[in-house]
């Protein structure tokens, strides 16, 4: 049985020939930042590199063409979703992984489906896929990246809350539409960094 280990390479190739350039190289630099997150907090390095590697899987898709093939596979979305569908390449980003390239791994899938609005009690590795994402080298446009770095290898959950509270500000002021997902973890968030630590 090939391990995942022993996939990797295979996933590169494959994905090398299905993004444009810029999307491959982002890839890879999120795939490496999951997997400095994963040395980080103890995870496993090999899941953390396939599900950062897959993360944009279906970015090759125009916001449309993922509309209809969402609903040729049956894969329902939100009313959210059809309003923000920037979002929607991660849902079925999560069902290309599993049915195009093999991946089983619900936790990998997982985190591959929520790597662009997040969600509550979100997983280790969904979380080190959803930062990694943000604070990857190949980055510039944030302007708390510098601070988001460096909180990433100290806090995940509080870096969770600021990432999602900079996300929100910038979709309002923007005028975009926010997904309801993305607020739930920003609350979520919120209420977990408010309650009192242990001992405290």
């Amino acid at each position: 049985m090939i391990t995942l280990k022993e996939q990797i390479i295979t996933f590169r190739r494959q994905l090398e020939t299905k993004l444009d350039p810029m999307r491959y190289e982002h890839s890879l630099s999120v795939s490496f930042t999951c997997m400095a997150l994963a040395m980080r907090y103890g995870y496993d390095l090999n899941k953390a590199e396939v599900a950062g590697l897959m993360h944009d899987c279906a970015k090759r898709f125009t916001d449309n063409e993922l509309i209809i093939r969402c609903r040729k596979h049956k894969i329902d979305l939100t009313e959210d979703e059809l309003r923000a569908p920037a979002v929607i390449h991660a849902k079925y980003g999560a069902w290309l992984a599993k049915n195009k390239y093999g991946i089983q791994d619900e936790e990998i899938l997982s985190a591959i489906r929520w790597h662009t609005t997040g969600k509550p009690e979100m997983t280790m590795l969904e979380k080190i896929v959803y930062i990694a994402d943000y604070i990857e080298p190949r980055r510039d446009k944030a302007s708390n990246l510098p601070e988001m770095r460096a909180l990433a290898f100290q806090d995940l959950d509080r870096t969770m809350y600021e990432i999602l509270a900079g996300t929100l500000d910038y979709l309002n002021k923007k005028g975009s539409r926010v997904d309801s997902m993305t607020k739930q973890a920003f609350d979520y968030y919120q209420a977990l960094l408010s309650e009192p630590k242990k001992g405290a």
